[in-house]
């Protein structure tokens, strides 16, 4: 009989072979959103879009101590995890998903509470690594009315995020605060403002690749390499994920960006087609790291029975 743990891996990767049939399904009843994709190019996002989840997970590495910090491909894997639950999960829930992988990290196993604090710190780090992005599309993007003021938001909250991230150590040491056993805690385990420098370059380079993939991805589906709109496009499909009041999940997400590009002057119809194509990409992204996990757990699950099976046969001998 399966253990919880190992059932909860099988589940998981059951789960990405599933999202990764349905997708390829769809696709082949409907054919591909847009017509015309190039095939090269959309592997070549493909790809960004890998290195994208890898850069974010080595700045959320940077948010643990270093005596319990996961695997990168524990977080990886967790925030592919968050991506493919998004299809189903509303709210903040996909966000019991990455808690459910990284506790179930086969090196370094990270409490609770660290999971929840480094969860809640690459939140803040999100929105203020989008800031900039945000200024930018803001500045180089044809949009206006509402959208642009949802783009001024996003950059604005980015500038608070960074504050409390790089202030929270001696926010912790204040009096009123430490009294508290919560302060203390959160005092011996915040990030030092290095390594929240780290993370932080590390988020933006993530939330950088991520849109030269959807600009990559405009040009293989016919709309040009317009890196401006793919901006654009970033920063309000990703606003429903990083603010905390927002709701998520990939619907949502897909739907906002495809307002931005209908706002952008392209025709309803292609903007939506766009905009699932762009969170498919996303989400075949995160299930491959899901996958790679699990063939990881397996490896060593078989390891271990090699192991097991060798100190059998040497008992018997002796």
């Amino acid at each position: 009989m399966l253990s919880p743990k190992r059932l909860l891996n099988v589940l998981f990767v059951a789960a990405a072979i599933v999202v990764l049939g349905l997708v390829v399904r769809h696709f082949e009843r409907t054919g591909w959103p847009l017509h015309h994709a190039n095939i090269p190019l959309v592997a070549v996002a493909g790809l960004v879009m890998l290195a994208a989840y890898a850069a974010k997970a080595w700045g959320w590495q940077r948010l643990f101590h270093s005596s319990e910090r996961p695997a990168m491909l524990t977080l990886a894997a967790a925030g592919g995890a968050a991506s493919v639950g998004g299809l189903a999960l509303p709210g903040r829930c996909d966000e019991v998903l990455r808690i459910a992988v990284v506790r179930r990290c086969r090196r370094r196993r990270a409490s609770f509470g660290a999971v929840a604090l480094s969860l809640f710190l690459l939140g803040l780090l999100d929105s203020a690594a989008l800031t900039p992005l945000a200024s930018l599309a803001v500045a180089v993007a044809h949009v206006g009315g509402w959208l642009q003021v949802g783009l001024v938001v996003v950059a604005v909250a980015g500038v608070f995020a960074a504050g409390v991230v790089f202030a929270l150590p001696r926010l912790a040491q204040l009096g009123f605060v430490s009294r508290f056993r919560l302060g203390r805690w959160v005092g011996d385990n915040s990030t030092s403002p290095r390594e929240a420098a780290w993370a932080w370059a590390a988020v933006a380079l993530s939330w950088s690749l991520r849109t030269i993939a959807v600009g990559v991805l405009l040009a293989a589906l016919g709309f040009g390499l317009n890196f401006a709109l793919a901006l654009a496009f970033v920063c309000a499909a990703s606003a429903s994920a990083v603010l905390p009041v927002a709701p998520a999940g990939a619907a949502m997400q897909a739907g906002a960006g495809a307002a931005i590009l209908a706002a952008s002057g392209i025709r309803a119809e292609e903007a939506v087609a766009f905009g699932i194509a762009a969170q498919a990409l996303l989400m075949a992204a995160g299930a491959a790291f899901v996958l790679a996990l699990g063939a990881w757990h397996a490896h060593g699950r078989l390891q271990q029975v090699a192991v097991a099976g060798q100190l059998r046969r040497t008992r018997t001998v002796g």
